[in-house]
């Protein structure tokens, strides 16, 4: 079983930059990929960014390309994703999720395991 905490959530203002964290354990984290997706209030759940452990592969959606940064730390078994310039459309619960392939997957359906959710407000 796969455990993911994700982490780094906050307030900011519009312009300002957070880094979320998610841990994971459970596995062998090379094997991951790891997503990052995002709900705001009355909306589905879309992807941000994922990463393949394996090779390194990343994935941004449109809306945040050039401003956010998947990144890892393998040693750390911990996945980063850089949030700068950040937009009050930014704002939303954001999650970490895990598949045990090495595929870019960017439907929240093709994940198996989810960490709980840590909110991020960007304000004016």
């Amino acid at each position: 079983d796969v455990q993911l905490q994700a982490s780094g959530g906050g307030l900011v203002q519009a312009g300002g930059s957070l880094r979320l964290s998610c841990a994971a354990s459970g596995s062998t984290f090379e094997d991951y990929t790891i997503g990052w997706f995002r709900q705001a209030p009355g909306k589905e759940r879309e992807v941000v960014s994922c990463i393949s452990l394996s090779d390194s592969r990343t994935y941004y959606a449109d809306s945040v390309t050039g401003r956010f940064t998947i990144s890892s730390d393998n040693a750390k078994n911990t996945v980063y994703l850089q949030m700068n310039t950040l937009k009050l459309e930014d704002t939303a619960v954001y999650y970490c999720a895990a598949i045990i392939i090495p595929v870019l997957a960017v439907e929240p359906d093709d994940y198996d395991y989810w960490g709980q959710g840590t909110l991020v407000t960007v304000s004016s």
